[in-house]
C-alpha cells in the first residue's frame, strides 16, 4: 500500500551502514516509523526531506506493517534552527514531546500544526524562545487531553487572591487551600495565571501573542515545564540538553 502524505520529522536513527529509521508525525496516518533506505548516501534524493525537523511530503510504502520512505520532498527545514545550537536543541525537545503525546494510526492535525507554528516562530524568532516554550507546552497538554482546570480554586471555589498550581493535579488553588494539593505546586502570579487561561482558551493563531512582565514570564516557563514532566511522568533527554546549551 503506498500512502502519499506529509509530515514532520520527529526522530532518526541511523541503522546500518546508510539507512536511517524515521519517525513521522504525518497529516493523514498520526505518527509512524519508516525505513528511509540509502538516505546516507551521496546522492541520495530523499536525504534533504529526511532530516530532523524537516516537513516534508512523503510517498511511503507499508509491506506487512513497515513503512519505507520511496520519495521525500522537502517543504520546509525551519533553517533559522539549524544555525543556533541552542534553537535546535529547543526544537529537538519539541520533537519529543510531539512524539511522547501522539499515536500511530491517530493523526491529529491541531497537534501537527501546533508543532510547526512552533517550530515557525521559534525559526523565525518572532518570540523569545523561552516564551515560545512555555505555550507550546501548556497547549500540547490541552489539545493531548490533559487540560488543566484554572477556572477558580478547586477547593473553596473562589478566585485565588495568591493563587497556586497543582502540577500532578492540574489544579488551581488558594493559598489558603494549597495544603489540598496533590504533589508540588507552584505559587503563580496574577499576570502568569492571566496567560494559562489566555494560552489554554486562544484561537491557535494567535497563542504566541501577549506580553508579560519579567518576573510573570518566568513564573509561566517553570509552571508549564513542570505540568509537562508531571503529567507524563517522564524526563526528557532533549530538554536537559537545551539547558546545558542556551
Amino acid at each position: 500500500m503506498y500512502l502519499t502524505t506529509r509530515g514532520l520529522v520527529l526522530r532518526e536513527t541511523k541503522y546500518k551502514e546508510a539507512d536511517k529509521i524515521l519517525t513521522i508525525l504525518t497529516e493523514d496516518a498520526g505518527k509512524l516509523t519508516a525505513s528511509a533506505r540509502g538516505v546516507l548516501r551521496k546522492g541520495s534524493q530523499i536525504a534533504a526531506g529526511c532530516q530532523l525537523l524537516t516537513f516534508s511530503e512523503f510517498t511511503l510504502f507499508e509491506n506487512r506493517g513497515r513503512w519505507t520512505v520511496n520519495e521525500a520532498q522537502s517543504a520546509e527545514q525551519f533553517l533559522g534552527l539549524r544555525s543556533d545550537i541552542s534553537l535546535l536543541a529547543l526544537g529537538a525537545y519539541f520533537a519529543e514531546l510531539l512524539e511522547a503525546v501522539s499515536d500511530e494510526d491517530s493523526p491529529d492535525p491541531e497537534i501537527l500544526r501546533l508543532g510547526l507554528n512552533s517550530l515557525f516562530a521559534l525559526a523565525g524568532g518572532y518570540y523569545a524562545p523561552e516564551h515560545i516554550k512555555a505555550v507550546f507546552e501548556l497547549r500540547l497538554m490541552c489539545l493531548a487531553g490533559y487540560f488543566p482546570q484554572l477556572e477558580a480554586c478547586q477547593k473553596c471555589g473562589e478566585e485565588p487572591a495568591e493563587p497556586v498550581f497543582s502540577t500532578r493535579g492540574g489544579t488551581l488553588l488558594c493559598r489558603s487551600c494549597a495544603g489540598f494539593a496533590d504533589g508540588e505546586t507552584v505559587s503563580l502570579t496574577p499576570g502568569a495565571l492571566d496567560a494559562l487561561r489566555y494560552i489554554e482558551d486562544a484561537e491557535s493563531k494567535k497563542i504566541f501573542s501577549f506580553s508579560l512582565a519579567e518576573r510573570d514570564e518566568a513564573v509561566l516557563a517553570r509552571v508549564c515545564e513542570a505540568y509537562v514532566v508531571a503529567q507524563l511522568e517522564r524526563n526528557f533527554a532533549s530538554l536537559d540538553y537545551w539547558r546545558s546549551v542556551r
